[in-house]
């Protein structure tokens, strides 16, 4: 009925009226004694297994390396081209909009041809990657830029879809905006109203604002900060800089030779070597895992929101603290889990879809784009990482019913650093062969790093 609708409206359109840090949001229950130990014991161990390969390897770590694989592809001009091509998609929902604003379009119209616009993002950068066959990290890096475009441009199009059809006034389209001043850590500021509503939304700046804004749900108006906090944003640039070049060291010296010397034993079948470059490799990949968690969501999503002004920065929960497989992926990647609540979850439901089967659901489009983030890249079609994001719904039931607290804290930490080195052994295994078909496998065992 229309009170129903009009309470979804406002529920789903109302950003935060004080946005946070993280920090200030969820309070640990776990001692922090925990942590300190915890932090101690693993410093320790990562800090045996580096001299342990400084002393095997010798230094590997070749800066100038990376920049060679970013500036010396061959295919440079067609990553360009495709990084500037996404304005066609963002222009191409955004004339939508524009057209049934003004009565243009009818809904059924607008939706086939957003629909079809969504499907060419997601498999027109795809086509390209496989026929060119940049470099996969790039590949990787210019998908995962797609991914995240089609996301946002699903959740711009869902909410001003929204707004066409509820027959509530303005005054309840309207979504209240607070820019803060700096404070405690984002807060204590004075309170501003800056309403926008339906269709006053569509233009140009909105829409690239979003586009750059470190969320994946849209909204009518966000919450803003009053300025920028200079030294906030130093702090986060110098973190982003020391840790992807720590970031890229660390996979220099320590996966690279790990993986590859895991050829033999893996295309043997040599089960207890395969368990001992697995587990070898569980720590190091782990740790970077760790460091690329902290790069990302807090040092970079950072860094984009403190530029534009973006007032909301909890894009992260303590997800180390989940006893739960399911407490984990709702808690790690915020933006992405109120993307799947929002626009898949709760719509499900909606329509009379069980919650299981709706979880279903939304484990299969992150299992899909977790494949195509990797099988594309690597021109390989395994579904080794679709298979591991469909495993985590049984091991979510399995965990929900006979597994709790402290030992479901332990199954999820088991999952996080074992998972990960199965599917990189897995994938750089077919990658290498598939790379290295005409050789014999004496050849390429011949290449490995002594062991």
């Amino acid at each position: 009925n229309s009170d129903e609708r009009q309470r979804y409206l406002l529920v789903k359109m109302t950003p935060n009226a004080k946005p946070l840090d993280w920090w200030k949001r969820h309070e640990s229950e776990f001692p922090k004694v925990a942590y300190v130990a915890r932090s101690v014991l693993y410093a320790l161990a990562n800090a045996r297994l580096f001299l342990e390969n400084i002393i095997k390897y010798g230094i590997l770590i070749d800066p100038i390396r990376w920049l060679r694989m970013f500036f010396n592809q061959p295919y440079s001009s067609a990553n360009l081209g495709l990084i500037l091509g996404s304005n066609v998609f963002i222009l191409a929902i955004y004339n939508t909009e524009k057209a049934i604003q003004k009565g243009w379009f009818s809904e059924h119209v607008a939706f086939v041809i957003q629909a079809v616009t969504l499907t060419l993002l997601v498999f027109v950068p795809a086509a390209i990657v496989l026929v060119l066959e940049p470099n996969p990290l790039i590949s990787t890096i210019i998908l995962g830029m797609y991914t995240v475009m089609f996301l946002k441009l699903v959740s711009y199009a869902s909410v001003n879809k929204w707004c066409r059809q509820s027959g509530s006034p303005k005054r309840l389209r309207r979504t209240k905006s607070v820019s803060i001043s700096e404070g405690s850590p984002v807060a204590n500021g004075k309170e501003e109203t800056m309403l926008i509503n339906y269709p006053e939304n569509i233009n140009l700046n909105n829409l690239y604002y979003f586009m750059c804004a470190p969320t994946l749900c849209y909204e009518l108006n966000f919450p803003h900060t009053l300025r920028i906090r200079k030294r906030f944003l130093l702090k986060r640039l110098i973190e982003m800089l020391f840790i992807i070049q720590l970031i890229g060291a660390c996979i220099q010296q320590w996966i690279l030779p790990l993986v590859h010397n895991s050829l033999k034993p893996l295309s043997e079948l040599d089960a207890a070597r395969c368990v001992e470059r697995l587990l070898k490799l569980a720590i190091p990949n782990h740790f970077i895992w760790l460091m690329f968690f902290y790069w990302f969501f807090h040092s970079t999503l950072n860094v984009l929101a403190e530029v534009l002004k973006f007032g909301d920065r909890e894009f992260y929960k303590d997800w180390w603290n989940a006893d739960t497989v399911l407490g984990f992926w709702s808690s790690w990647n915020i933006p992405v889990h109120r993307w799947a609540t929002r626009h898949l979850y709760k719509p499900l439901l909606k329509m009379g879809w069980s919650k299981l089967n709706a979880s279903i659901a939304v484990f299969c489009l992150s299992a899909f784009f977790h494949e195509y983030l990797v099988s594309i890249p690597l021109h390989m079609f395994k579904l080794w990482a679709f298979m591991g994001m469909l495993g985590q719904v049984p091991l979510a039931l399995i965990q929900s019913r006979y597994i709790h607290w402290k030992l479901g804290n332990m199954v999820v930490w088991l999952s996080l650093i074992l998972g990960q080195p199965i599917a990189i052994l897995a994938y750089y295994h077919d990658y290498y062969i598939n790379s290295h078909a005409y050789e014999s496998f004496a050849d390429v065992a011949s290449q490995n790093i002594t062991s």
